[in-house]
């Protein structure tokens, strides 16, 4: 068979593999799924999305510092430790520049030694890692590895950045929806809070004849001596009084 078509196939083959890996991580999304969750999917996926790709990681940024959020094995666990461990390595380029890394390991031994030897020892042979950004709390690198003896091509990389934005704009809508339950939750604590405070000072005001703002500062007094946050002492003191009836 001609070599071109054989290449042409192959081209469409791979097309479709990520085509068929966007297709399930949009099926599977669930807005009220956290975000651990998602990322663990995304790294499950991608392997199908980029054939020649064996092990997957997502590497984050907690304020500066690298972690291993989500990987498909151990292996990517110990190569990555190794690049955090070295401070350099192609996940933290890639996170750091915002440039996608596609790297032979033995064409960069004298570059970045420590992810070269963890790289050997995993039997890894080759890094392809893309930028990944969330949001700004939320930003690093997916990243792949290859143990099967290929290197990388160009059309991997041009593969795995296509995912990667797709990937990107479902963990954007996962973390959009995991900070308004988080405000809904802040909010309800807030409601909560200023209904039995009010209650409590609605309690002192009939029982000492006083208004508001003195049984306000009753409950401050009570909340500094005991080191207790205010909604604390006033529940403290609502079930009491409540006990006592």
């Amino acid at each position: 068979m001609d070599e071109n078509l054989l290449r042409e196939r192959d081209a469409v083959r791979r097309v479709d593999d990520v085509t068929t890996a966007l297709d399930r991580l949009a099926d599977d999304f669930a807005e009220d799924e956290e975000l651990p969750v998602v990322l663990q999917r995304v790294c499950r996926q991608v392997i199908h999305a980029v054939p020649d790709a064996e092990i997957a990681s997502i590497t984050l940024l907690r304020e500066g510092v690298p972690y291993t959020a989500a990987a498909t094995d151990d292996s990517a666990h110990r190569v990555d430790s190794a690049q955090y461990e070295a401070g350099q390595g192609p996940c933290l380029e890639a996170a750091r520049t915002g440039e996608l890394q596609r790297v032979a390991v033995a064409e960069v031994a004298h570059r970045w030694p420590a992810f070269a030897s963890a790289a050997a020892g995993t039997s890894v042979v080759a890094a392809l890692s893309a930028p990944l950004v969330v949001d700004h709390q939320y930003h690093g690198s997916l990243n792949l590895y290859d143990t099967g003896g290929n290197s990388f091509g160009a059309f991997d990389a041009a593969l795995l950045d296509l995912y990667t934005a797709a990937a990107e704009s479902a963990l954007r809508s996962t973390r959009r929806h995991q900070a308004a339950r988080e405000t809904m939750g802040q909010l309800r604590t807030a409601l909560t809070s200023r209904a039995v405070i009010d209650q409590a000072k609605g309690i002192l005001m009939a029982l000492h004849c006083i208004p508001s703002e003195e049984a306000f500062d009753l409950l401050t007094r009570a909340s500094q001596e005991q080191n207790l946050k205010l909604r604390e002492v006033a529940q403290t003191f609502v079930t009491e009084a409540t006990k006592q009836r």
